[in-house]
């Protein structure tokens, strides 16, 4: 019997001795699909999700947003918008993100500027092969307050304390949404399909 062809999940190119200004450039000269940058001090990695990568960010995602409908709590989705501060020269686009405790100080902003308006409250990253820049000293440096990270098996959960990620049970910035749910539900999503998880969800969060 032939063994099942294993595709990537993710494709990372890093590039060193990439100048801030070059990186910036890079950044909004962006237009359609384009893989996502990651920056720290001269370290460019570009990221080319594939479908794995994608399914998991996308549920996690969908996750988090079901949850704070269900709990009355408003939040703002950014997606993968490029946050990065000049000052600390770096700069990230997650899988998904989110302002919840910032939800209603940045609800009438069109533009962000991350020079001076906080990060996401809430950054979700999967990382299934390991990155070239070790991504939570980055976003402890842009001070993003919660880090979920999957990778490809499990969720984990990060909250900032004194410039450090903590690992936590359930989140704060969603307040009682539990790791290993997620973790438990996501081993089903080649099983069954996505609304019919998201239901699944919704019922054992609301029970």
């Amino acid at each position: 019997m032939n063994a099942p062809v294993q595709y990537p999940s993710e494709i990372r190119t890093v590039i060193r001795g990439v100048e801030w200004l070059t990186y910036v450039a890079l950044c909004e000269q962006k237009m359609g699909p384009t893989p996502r940058m990651c920056y720290s001090e001269g370290v460019l990695e570009m990221m080319n999700p594939m479908r794995k990568h994608e399914s998991i960010g996308c549920i996690v995602g969908r996750m988090a947003e079901a949850y704070s409908e269900m709990k009355g709590l408003e939040i703002i989705s950014l997606a993968s918008v490029t946050v990065k501060q000049s000052k600390r020269m770096k700069g990230f686009e997650a899988d998904e993100s989110y302002y919840i405790t910032h939800a209603e100080e940045m609800l009438a902003k069109e533009k962000l500027d991350f020079e001076s308006d906080p990060p996401p409250d809430l950054v979700i990253e999967v990382e299934i092969t390991k990155s070239a820049i070790p991504k939570l000293k980055l976003f402890a440096a842009l001070g993003v307050p919660e880090v979920w990270r999957h990778n490809g098996k499990k969720l984990s959960m990060y909250r900032l304390a004194e410039d450090e990620y903590q690992e936590i049970e359930s989140s704060i910035e969603l307040n009682g949404l539990q790791a290993s749910l997620i973790t438990e539900l996501l081993r089903q999503r080649l099983k069954i399909g996505e609304n019919q998880l998201l239901r699944t969800f919704r019922q054992q969060v609301g029970s």
